[in-house]
């Protein structure tokens, strides 16, 4: 029950509230200093392993930075909705080491991805005239054998967002309360949670080896879901897990 004098907002519980809040402070100062959107995406933003910018904190940072106002809508919104009832039925730090825990291994996902693709389609030119295309591995090889530097090329390939610990707090809603009928838009009936959790996984990884949807971290959602999947069975086992009833 809400406070007559509070508001939604104020009744969450801190860990919820406060990721939000964070969230959108960090891209409102990123949108509106655009050298300090500069410097947060450089050093903060998930880059491939091998690229010069990366350091290891971005496993960590890239989730706190978003490209525009959509992104981080949709997805404090997601967190808003989802992120206070499992933080309730937890707890404030359980919740807190879930969704850091699943927003790592998001990170973890799209790099292992990166190694298998980032240098699909790489075009080289050299320091004549020549432009060469190549693929995979030969790319890299002949850069290395030319002396080309891909420092450019490694930095300009990044991902930032909270979409994967989002898609964790999404699987996690979906096995706790797998019977709560959630409406999704242009939907006109409701869907149980385990089915939504089932199709939005699904759609991922249609899209993900798909190549479709070019832009989006489809394997990093993917790696939310998966590092969420395994926390959550860890805890079944341990019988910590809780849930399970309509809130």
């Amino acid at each position: 029950m809400i406070n007559s004098r509070g508001n939604i907002f104020s009744s969450l519980p801190p860990v919820t509230k406060n990721l939000v809040i964070i969230n959108v402070l960090i891209w409102f100062a990123a949108f509106l200093f655009k050298n300090v959107g500069t410097f947060l995406v450089k050093f903060g933003a998930l880059h491939y392993w091998e690229a010069s910018d990366f350091n290891a904190v971005q496993l960590f940072t890239y989730m706190f930075l978003h490209l525009d106002f959509s992104h981080v809508f949709f997805n404090m919104f997601s967190l808003f909705i989802f992120g206070h009832v499992l933080e309730r039925v937890w707890g404030s730090k359980r919740f807190l080491f879930y969704y850091i825990s699943t927003g790592i291994g998001a990170a973890i996902v799209h790099e292992i991805y990166w190694i298998f693709t980032i240098n699909d389609g790489l075009s080289l030119v050299d320091s004549v005239t020549q432009q060469i295309s190549l693929t995979g591995a030969d790319a890299l090889s002949y850069a290395r054998a030319h002396g080309m530097d891909l420092t450019s090329y490694y930095n300009n390939n990044l991902a930032l967002g909270a979409s994967g610990a989002v898609f964790g707090v999404l699987l996690a809603f979906g096995m706790m309360f797998p019977n709560v009928p959630m409406y999704i838009m242009f939907i006109p009936i409701p869907i149980k949670a385990k089915y939504m959790v089932i199709g939005y996984g699904a759609l991922e990884l249609l899209l993900g080896f798909g190549g479709l949807q070019q832009g989006v971290a489809h394997f990093a959602h993917l790696g939310g879901m998966l590092f969420g999947l395994i926390i959550l069975l860890v805890w079944k086992k341990k019988g910590i897990l809780g849930g399970g009833k309509y809130y």
